[in-house]
């Protein structure tokens, strides 16, 4: 789509009122590629930024945003609970980590139905247990892993320190001991939509596809590292929808039978196209030219 969207602005480059950087991104899943390409420069002289991702929710011809968070922050983390192993038909001489590990996870769960703000949505779920591999044997550790997520900096902080302090004090009380990785490297803030560039979308998208079809998102607790853009500069995310009940349910994006429905590039190519020309002509670029040696002709 934003090849799409670079051959209609070639096609009009001597009508653009600025200029218009196209960012190719890598490494969405996981891997931090826009904060990679942050540090690389990608946003030197760059005074918006504007996104989209892909909807099975949403029919084709229907946009869906909304001002302010729009998904959460997020982050992973890992423990290592060391107890001592041994038969199983005698636990009296080991120190169970599976028992630990256990009472571990229910106490996460009491960070949020009883530590956070009811209106503070907050999230900590556990995708991983590992330990053991026999019916009668207790085994030496456990490794557990899970992901936190939050729509605020204070309450993402707060719940990383508590996540520590659960997991290793409570191993303690089972006379285990544990060890926190926080994945840096797969933490991304929360994605945050200024306010007047959702009245721009809703300009833009209203005008090409009809008010009725453009809708307010519901803000969910999924990522996306779109945010470290749109921490440093201000930024707009939207969803674009591409079901089409004719041709049968999508399944979800995480899924191994996702398909993408191809009918929807044109309207994604138009939109992201007309976002950016139609908001520098209304908004004359803060930066006339960029510093010299360090331009890259994107087109």
């Amino acid at each position: 789509m934003l090849l799409g969207a670079a051959k209609m602005l070639q096609e009009h480059r001597n009508d653009l009122q600025g200029t218009i950087v196209l960012i190719f991104q890598p490494a969405e899943e996981g891997g931090g590629g826009a904060k990679k390409m942050l540090d690389a420069g990608a946003l030197d002289n760059v005074d918006v930024i504007f996104a989209l991702h892909v909807s099975t929710k949403f029919p084709i011809g229907v946009v869906a945003s909304r001002p302010g968070p729009i998904l959460a922050a997020t982050s992973f983390f890992e423990a290592v609970i060391n107890g001592k192993g041994g038969h199983a038909a005698l636990p009296q001489h080991t120190v169970d980590p599976i028992l630990a590990a256990s009472n571990v996870i229910v106490s996460l769960q009491h960070l949020v139905s009883r530590e956070a703000d009811p209106l503070d949505s907050q999230v900590v779920s556990i995708g991983k247990f590992q330990g053991g591999g026999a019916f009668n044997v207790i085994p030496d550790s456990v490794t557990i892993g899970g992901t936190f997520r939050t729509f605020s900096k204070e309450s993402f902080v707060q719940l990383k320190q508590r996540i520590e302090e659960v997991i290793t004090k409570q191993a303690s009380v089972q006379r285990c001991n544990a060890k926190v990785i926080f994945h840096e490297n797969s933490s991304y803030p929360v994605c945050f939509n200024n306010k007047e560039l959702h009245e721009h979308f809703r300009k833009v998208a209203g005008e090409m596809l009809g008010v009725q079809n453009v809708v307010e998102a519901v803000a969910n607790m999924g990522g996306e590292d779109f945010a470290f853009f749109s921490e440093v500069i201000p930024g707009l995310f939207f969803f674009l929808g591409m079901k089409n009940e004719t041709q049968g349910p999508l399944q979800s994006g995480h899924s191994p039978y996702y398909t993408v429905n191809e009918d929807v590039f044109p309207y994604g190519a138009a939109l992201q196209a007309s976002l950016a020309t139609t908001y520098l002509s209304e908004n004359p670029p803060k930066h006339t030219s960029p510093p010299e040696g360090s331009f890259h002709d994107e087109l």
